[in-house]
């Protein structure tokens, strides 16, 4: 295998015929020590979080299967902490889309004079460019199409492919009774098709569970979910 790029929690690795390898790592992002699913920072590491993840990935990847999401997912291996995956084109030098239920994180930071913490909200699509230096820079419809890294048709169907995946992920998620609040996705296109396919991972990594009005831990809500 060939290492193409060391990602924060994922290093990728090339395995030829437009596939490719995703091991994962036991980091997760944050600040100060904090996990954060919307930082653009490594915060700390949890040991067992690479697997907890995986396993979850695999879970919702195949529940996404089922409901004809297209993505870039081909297999898991959870003791090798790896994933083969379709290879996938960024959109510019990449972009993260968040879905929010409820006023948290990140956005309570910059809206907090129009909204209280664990204000409800509509599924609320956001989307950032992935740019450490300038902290991954929320961008609107309008920027991304005058830049070229999305069309307004491709925007539009990328934020309701969004909501329709969040939507199988929030039901799921509640079938333990547990509430999403927020989750960040990536999207590509896939190479060998040009078509437009959810990438990365799905795990408690990259979205924030409450259970009634306590926050589930990264490694925790992999216990809850699957106990």
């Amino acid at each position: 295998m060939e290492l193409k790029y060391k990602g924060k929690t994922k290093d990728v690795y090339s395995i030829g015929g437009n596939q490719v390898l995703l091991k994962f790592k036991d980091d997760v992002t944050g600040e100060n020590g904090v996990f954060d699913p919307g930082a653009n920072t490594v915060g700390l590491s949890i040991e067992g979080v690479g697997k907890s993840g995986l396993r979850m990935t695999k879970h919702f990847f195949e529940l996404l299967k089922t409901k004809k999401v297209p993505s870039h997912y081909v297999s898991a291996d959870i003791e090798d902490v790896s994933m083969v995956v379709k290879e996938a084109i960024p959109f510019g030098k990449g972009l993260e889309v968040i879905c929010r239920f409820r006023a948290v994180g990140s956005f309570y930071r910059r809206y907090g004079a129009y909204v209280q913490v664990g204000d409800h909200l509509d599924s609320l699509v956001e989307l950032t460019i992935k740019d450490d230096e300038r902290g991954d820079p929320t961008i609107s419809k309008d920027t991304l199409s005058m830049l070229g890294i999305l069309t307004d048709v491709e925007y539009e169907a990328l934020k309701q492919l969004t909501k329709t995946i969040c939507r199988y992920i929030k039901e799921e998620l509640a079938t333990k009774g547990l509430e999403l609040y927020d989750i960040k996705l990536e999207f590509g296109r896939d190479k060998a098709t040009n078509d437009i396919i959810l990438i990365d991972e799905i795990s408690g990594g990259n979205m924030r569970v409450y259970k009634g009005d306590k926050y589930i831990e990264p490694l925790e809500l992999e216990k809850e979910f699957f106990k």
